[in-house]
C-alpha cells in the first residue's frame, strides 16, 4: 500500500466516533410502489394496482444516515410536525439509534412529506412516474428559535463539527446561524449545504453546492465553460468567507475552490451509466464534513467525497456507503 493510499484509509477510520451537529430540515420519503397495465376511462391517465409502501429519512435525514452509515454519531437539531409523518421520522431515527432529545414536534407545522409513485413489474426496475410534495415553513417563533438556540448549545459542546442541511422550509434561521458560525469556525468544521439560500451563510468554513445551486445563488451561467465555473467558485469563496468551496457537477466530477490555491478539478469516478443520484449530494457532505473534522485536508476531504459519490450513484434511492466500500473506492 503507497503512502497516499495509506493516508486516506487512516482518514477513512478516523471517522469512527466522530460527533456532528445536524441542523436542518427533516423529509419523510413516502414510496408508493405498484403495477401499471392500463389507462383509465375516466381521463387518460395511468391506472396503478397499488402493492406496497415504504418510509425513509430524506433531506438532513439522509445525511444522518449517511453519518451513521460511516461510523460516526449524528446528533440532529431539527424540527417535525405534530403529525404522522412526523411521527414515523421519529420512529425511522430512533431505529438508526439516532438521538431524538433536539428534534421538536411543532402543532403548525406541516411535516415535510414527498411521495414517489413507482411503477413496475416484479423483476423489472420500478420507475417514478410522480412526484407529490407536501410542505411547510417551520414557525419564526420566540419560543422555537429559543429552543433551537439552547439544542445547538448543547449538541454543539461535545460536536467535532457542525452540517447545515438546508431545504428551504427554514428550520435553519439565519440570525441563529450567524451567532453559531461566529463562534465555531475557529474551533471546528461548519459545512453547508443549501437548495436556494446559499448566501445567506456566510461564515460557514465549508460549502457543497452543485452547479444548478451555484447557477442560482450568483444568477449566472455556467454553460460557457470551466473559465466561468471558476470565476463562480471564487465568486462563492469570496462573498461567503468560506475557506472552501466544493461544486458537485455530476457526470463531470467536481471543483474545489481554496483560499491562496488554484482550482482542484476531479474527474468523475466510476461507470458513467449510474442508477439514481437521489441524494448524492448528502453522501458528498457527510463525508467532506467527516475527512474536515478527521483532519484531512480539503484537498483530500475532496478526493474521499468523490469517491463516495461514486458508489452511493450506482444504488437505487437515498443511498448510504460504508467504511468498507470507501475504501474500496479508494483503491478502484
Amino acid at each position: 500500500m503507497d503512502k497516499t493510499t495509506e493516508r486516506l484509509f487512516s482518514l477513512v477510520d478516523g471517522f469512527r466516533g466522530l460527533r456532528v451537529a445536524v441542523w436542518g430540515d427533516l423529509i419523510l420519503d413516502e414510496y408508493l410502489f405498484g403495477t401499471t397495465r392500463r389507462i383509465s376511462r375516466e381521463a387518460p391517465v395511468l391506472i396503478l394496482s397499488y402493492r406496497s409502501r415504504a418510509y425513509t429519512l430524506g433531506g438532513a435525514g439522509n445525511a444522518l444516515n449517511n453519518l451513521r452509515a460511516l461510523g460516526a454519531v449524528p446528533v440532529p437539531v431539527a424540527v417535525v410536525g405534530d403529525d404522522e409523518a412526523g411521527r414515523l421520522i421519529l420512529d425511522l431515527l430512533g431505529s438508526q439509534k439516532i438521538t431524538t432529545s433536539s428534534v421538536f414536534r411543532e402543532k403548525d407545522y406541516p411535516t415535510p412529506l414527498k411521495t414517489r409513485i413507482m411503477a413496475g413489474e416484479a423483476n423489472t426496475r420500478n420507475q417514478q412516474i410522480l412526484r407529490i410534495d407536501r410542505e411547510g415553513c417551520v414557525p419564526d417563533t420566540p419560543r422555537l428559535k429559543s429552543r433551537l438556540r439552547l439544542a445547538l448549545g448543547r449538541s454543539l459542546k461535545r460536536a467535532d463539527a457542525l452540517l447545515v442541511s438546508d431545504y428551504n422550509y427554514f428550520t435553519v434561521k439565519e440570525d441563529l446561524f450567524h451567532a453559531v458560525s461566529a463562534r465555531l469556525r475557529r474551533r471546528l468544521p461548519v459545512a453547508v449545504d443549501s437548495r436556494f439560500r446559499l448566501l445567506a451563510f456566510k461564515g460557514a468554513t465549508v460549502a457543497t453546492p452543485n452547479e444548478p445551486e451555484v447557477e442560482e445563488a450568483l444568477r449566472t451561467k455556467l454553460e460557457t465553460g470551466v473559465a466561468a465555473l471558476h470565476a463562480a467558485g471564487r465568486s462563492l469563496l469570496r462573498r461567503l468567507g468560506a475557506e472552501a468551496v466544493l461544486v458537485t457537477r455530476g457526470a463531470r466530477g467536481m471543483a474545489l475552490y481554496e483560499r491562496r490555491r488554484k482550482p482542484f478539478l476531479i474527474p468523475a469516478h466510476g461507470p458513467s451509466d449510474i442508477v439514481d443520484v437521489t441524494g448524492a449530494g448528502d453522501t458528498v457532505i457527510s463525508v467532506f464534513t467527516l475527512a474536515a473534522a478527521a483532519g484531512a485536508s480539503y484537498r483530500e476531504a475532496a478526493f474521499l467525497a468523490n469517491r463516495a459519490g461514486s458508489v452511493v450513484v450506482m444504488k437505487k434511492g437515498a443511498a448510504t456507503l460504508t467504511p468498507l466500500e470507501l475504501r474500496q473506492a479508494i483503491v478502484s
